[in-house]
């Protein structure tokens, strides 16, 4: 962690985002590198993972004002949902035909990168103080923060139907629903009562009332993905109903969650970078980072084009969003699940969203200001 914080800083000075050194720092430390630590836990990796981006996208909830939201909220709803679901598509009929894999396995692969990541995309706008003009910035920390749900929707579905394939995909459709619409509900129910507990308890101690809410944090998550709702958007949404409310102690509550928002993005990142061997990535490169251009260049745009079109959004700042779309830990994490469940092709499915992730967050990442 201490290596981890002194390269955010040497990240600032060279201008690449310091997501990237901290899975370089995990890849290091690893088995194939110096550190020599073994570490092949891919179930341990992702509960460290979902843990951790339940904590991000709660800081982000907090941290984003509804005032600023509200006018891009059908811009990022749509993106989160039917731009995810398009992109997932391209991009994986391309890759069932780069690797030679079954439809539905290319289209696994494609559905574990198909959204974007509140991590990247939070720290890398934030701390690089882009000030993106009008409802760009907005509509991309909406679009990042809501849209994990569908891509775990697709993962899910599609391990679904790789497991029985006599399964047709439109039987998981009320599963999206119940999903979205529980994770909304449960999320706005719990920040609500959180406000409410916060402001009319007096805990003497000014110290606990960060606690609470990180409680409240993990509570919202797992209590909402015990009930069949998608966690991760509960977490968002009961971030961003405290966010917004008048609530004793606000300032040490967001310092708190800021603080525990970069201590979980770093960790994350280090266990993910742990788990994955650097020596098997030079045989899948030249593959793989065609997928990452297919992803990129033509996927994510066309999602973001369909999407926002409608809308009579400039095609500058459609290109803007697209450009933005970064990949970060949310698609390793899900390429875990093909891995836990032990799908056939699950370790190729791992070492290619690795090197997309890579690609994305050092092509993309480095490339925003000049974007």
């Amino acid at each position: 962690v201490l290596v981890a914080i002194v390269a955010s800083r040497l990240a600032n000075r060279l201008g690449i985002p310091a997501l990237l050194l901290f899975l370089a720092i995990g890849m290091l430390a690893g088995s194939d590198g110096p550190g020599g630590i073994h570490f092949d836990d891919a179930e341990l990796a992702q509960s460290v993972g979902i843990a951790a981006l339940a904590l991000i996208l709660f800081d982000g909830g907090l941290s984003t004002r509804w005032d600023t939201v509200r006018p891009v909220l059908r811009h990022g709803v749509v993106l989160a949902t039917f731009s995810v679901a398009v992109t997932a598509g391209v991009t994986g009929v391309v890759a069932a035909w780069i690797f030679d894999l079954p439809i539905e396995v290319g289209l696994l692969m494609a559905a574990t990168v198909s959204s974007t990541d509140a991590a990247a995309v939070f720290s890398v706008l934030r701390s690089r103080n882009q000030g993106l003009l009008g409802g760009i910035q907005p509509t991309l920390e909406l679009e990042s923060g809501a849209n994990d749900p569908m891509a775990a929707f697709l993962t899910v579905a599609l391990l679904e139907i790789i497991a029985e394939p006599d399964a047709q995909w439109w039987e998981f459709v009320p599963m999206l629903v119940t999903q979205g619409a529980l994770g909304v509900v449960l999320g706005a129910a719990a920040g609500w009562l959180a406000q409410r507990a916060i402001n009319r308890f007096d805990l003497r101690i000014e110290g606990m009332y960060p606690v609470t809410t990180l409680a409240v944090a993990l509570a919202t998550y797992s209590g909402t993905a015990m009930l069949g709702g998608s966690g991760f958007l509960a977490a968002y949404v009961c971030g961003l109903w405290l966010g917004n409310a008048e609530l004793l102690h606000r300032n040490s509550i967001l310092r708190f969650h800021d603080a525990i928002a970069w201590l979980s993005q770093i960790g994350m990142f280090l266990v993910l970078g742990l788990l994955v061997f650097p020596s098997r990535l030079p045989d899948i490169a030249a593959e793989a980072l065609l997928v990452s251009a297919v992803l990129a260049l033509v996927a994510r745009p066309l999602g973001t084009f369909l999407a926002l079109s409608p809308f009579r959004v400039r095609p500058r700042e459609q290109a803007v969003i697209a450009w933005v779309g970064l990949r970060g830990a949310t698609p390793i994490i899900l390429a875990t699940f093909a891995l836990v469940d032990g799908v056939e092709a699950a370790q190729l499915i791992f070492d290619v969203v690795f090197f997309v992730v890579l690609t994305s967050v050092l092509a993309q990442g480095t490339t925003i200001t000049a974007v």
